[in-house]
């Protein structure tokens, strides 16, 4: 279906800022542990900020950094900085010295905004190391873009400027001046083998998929969505800033995600949808407090396999729940389901493309499409595909084809109706002899039994069959097992060749490396299955 956003939802930040305000100016706009803020204080706060970055220098098309922690200050400058038509640059907080610099570096940030310190992360150190300049003069030779540091916090270098000074120095409003088709966000994809590249996102791609995606999703003025996903992500930009602004729903946030505080802001703030992955709906599926906790869930977006959508549909009673599909190079959402549809097709994460995005299967290595049915990478050409990545033209062109199709490198199949299912990364697909098998596939075999709280199956090598699959359990509370009972019981529902050859059992995975946004860092896991493998010779 050809749809094209415009006339259907504002297409630039500043257009969805004046609506929201104009709709329900006293609805709380953000709620963090760091404060509460309305649209009309939002509305007001946002002009406040433009004009000061002006008066800084900053003009359209310049890239401006943001190393802050979720909070409403967040949300008014990068609002603030799409609306004077310059280019927002999210920084991951987690980032280590080396990740920092490349970053600002090959972003080419003229301006960042840092926090000086969050949680237990010192961040003016963080920039210390990457920019020694900046206890002095800059521009320094490493960073040689970054002309100016405005610090949030006490802790601010000799070079570096204060938030309130940076705010004194801004003079007469300056209008908003961007347009649907000004970059809005370069988004640094979380790399794995080699530095991430930035994604070139524009206002009209994230504002219209977050339109899409937060009407699927069901929301309506006045809801009250919490989303745990940081703020430096693309799910935290489009799939909760923006999805709430253009829907005017409150945005609950949190700094750092754990499952108690998370259902205890359920409870308090009377959310009425949250957003999350198959780790964090297990983790609040799972914990203690959950039975005692008295919700209002409506709704939820997730990215998770069916046993855990089904679980959050009776347990939390979220019973609008929709799946969502997406990457970052893609705005980020590609297939989502809708609030409307009957729950057996929601429960079964099959998705509908978003309006106007046009979504194949094809054969990894050509593009041939697959039969209907068949697994293949998936394929994606519409409104909401990137310009590209940042200054990488040869990478660009790897994935983003001369006529705009987009090569997800992600594993998937088409059903007859067109919906999509997604079967996992194929960079994560585990090849058992001439076979392959999707990790996704087993993990959803093993969250079926009743002791399993969490289950993530990897790949390792194998000298006969080159990969067999190797799963990391963590049992629930209380229970007890042997990874042979458990082995023999998921040897009944799936072929031989997808049945783990080896279960280890673990307390949790926090100490094998998780990304801010909750997920299992798989990698981690291969090496840990490969070195107790070698220590008992099995291999």
């Amino acid at each position: 279906m050809d749809v094209d956003p415009a006339g259907i939802c504002p297409l630039t930040t500043d257009a969805a800022l004046r609506r929201a305000v104009a709709i329900a100016p006293d609805l709380e706009a953000v709620v963090t542990p760091q404060g509460r803020t309305t649209y009309a204080e939002l509305a007001a706060e946002v002009p406040r900020i433009r004009s000061a970055l002006a008066a800084a220098g900053v003009a359209r098309g310049d890239h401006v950094g943001i190393c802050l922690g979720n909070g409403p200050g967040w949300v008014a400058l990068f609002l603030a900085i799409g609306s004077l038509g310059a280019v927002a640059v999210p920084v991951n907080t987690r980032l280590r010295s080396e990740e920092f610099g490349y970053v600002l570096r090959q972003s080419r940030v003229r301006l960042l905004f840092l926090a000086d310190r969050l949680l237990n992360a010192d961040l003016a150190g963080l920039l210390r190391q990457a920019c020694p300049a900046v206890d002095g003069v800059l521009p320094d030779p490493a960073l040689p873009d970054l002309r100016r540091v405005v610090v949030v916090g006490a802790d601010v270098p000799a070079g570096a400027g204060s938030w309130a000074d940076f705010l004194a120095a801004g003079g007469a409003e300056v209008p908003a001046c961007c347009e649907p088709e000004d970059v809005l966000l370069i988004q640094y994809t979380s790399g794995t083998t080699s530095y991430p590249k930035g994604v070139l996102l524009t206002h009209r791609s994230m504002c219209a998929d977050a339109f899409f995606s937060g009407g699927r999703l069901g929301l309506r003025t006045g809801d009250r969505f919490h989303s745990a996903r940081p703020f430096f992500h693309v799910a935290g930009t489009t799939l909760s800033i923006l999805s709430c602004l253009q829907h005017v729903v409150t945005l609950v946030a949190m700094e750092r995600f754990e499952a108690g505080e998370a259902l205890r802001l359920f409870e308090e703030e009377r959310c009425t949808h949250f957003s999350g992955n198959d780790t964090i709906a297990l983790m609040l599926l799972n914990h203690p407090d959950r039975p005692r906790r008295r919700l209002v869930l409506r709704g939820a977006w997730l990215a998770a396999s069916p046993t855990i959508v089904r679980r959050v549909i009776d347990e939390l009673g979220a019973r609008e729940c929709v799946v969502g599909y997406g990457l970052s190079e893609a705005s980020p959402n590609v297939a989502q389901s809708a609030w409307w549809e009957p729950e057996p097709v929601r429960a079964a994460a099959r998705m509908l493309p978003e309006p106007g995005v046009t979504v194949r299967v094809c054969e990894p290595s050509s593009d041939v499409d697959c039969p209907v049915g068949s697994p293949g990478e998936i394929v994606v050409r519409g409104w909401n595909v990137m310009r590209g990545y940042f200054e990488l033209p040869e990478d660009t062109a790897a994935v983003l084809s001369a006529d705009g199709w987009l090569r997800t490198g992600d594993l998937g199949r088409l059903g007859e109706d067109g919906r999509l299912e997604f079967l996992g990364r194929l960079k994560e697909i585990i090849r058992v002899g001439g076979e392959n098998v999707a990790p996704t596939e087993v993990e959803n075999v093993l969250h079926r039994h009743p002791k399993i709280r969490q289950a993530v199956v990897v790949g390792v090598p194998d000298a006969r069959l080159v990969e067999v699959p190797f799963a990391f359990v963590v049992l629930n509370e209380d229970c007890t097992a042997t990874p042979e009972e458990l082995l023999e019981w998921v040897r009944p529902l799936l072929a031989g060749f997808k049945v783990p050859r080896r279960m280890c059992l673990v307390d949790g995975f926090e100490r094998f490396g998780m990304t801010a946004s909750a997920k299992v860092q798989k990698r981690h896991l291969v090496e840990h299955a490969v070195r107790l493998l070698d220590a008992e010779g099995a291999r």
